[in-house]
């Protein structure tokens, strides 16, 4: 009787093992699958959109035209109605997570005198040097008027998503 009941401890926890190894297996691909599909899309989007570089934090994105979810889950976003490439307050957000197309995340790292880089589609280069970083909170959205100038706004959420990490940088050429 115990060798029986044993027998079916033995067996209940063989399943329960291949089951979770299963789950686990489901688990790895879908979320692979995603990564992957996620990673040939953004090189598509680098070799036909306007791209953003911070290449002294390894960040290089595609930036596409809005800020609704679909268009930041797989780059950053100009917020329309501001300014454009090289003229007036150039803004764009990005996301901050490991959820979806993960850009800023290293945005966090940035310093003061950093360059960062716009690329047209035709491949102009526009230079910004880094001049001012701050917090935010989310509703703060005076950072997206014109201010007179010619500067890049760079918008992301902090670790915990409460606040937004603002990096405003000046055109150099």
């Amino acid at each position: 009787m115990k060798d029986n009941l044993k027998n079916k401890y033995n067996k209940l926890m063989l399943c329960a093992g291949l089951t979770a190894v299963a789950v686990g297996l489901a688990l790895l691909g879908y979320f692979g699958y995603n990564k992957i599909t996620r990673e040939i899309y953004k090189k598509k989007l680098l070799e036909t959109s306007i791209v953003f570089e911070i290449p002294d934090l390894n960040i290089r994105t595609p930036i596409l035209e809005g800020t609704d979810t679909e268009t930041l889950k797989y780059s950053a976003g100009h917020f329309p109605d501001t300014g454009d490439l090289g003229k007036g307050n150039y803004c764009i957000i990005g996301h901050s997570s490991t959820i979806y197309a993960c850009v800023f995340n290293e945005l966090k790292n940035i310093e003061t005198g950093m360059k960062m880089y716009l690329y047209s589609k035709d491949k102009i280069c526009y230079s910004y040097t880094v001049t001012e970083i701050k917090t935010i909170s989310p509703d703060n959205i005076h950072i997206l008027d014109d201010f007179g100038d010619n500067r890049i706004t760079v918008i992301t959420c902090n670790d915990d998503g409460t606040q937004r990490i603002c990096v405003i940088g000046n055109l150099i050429c």
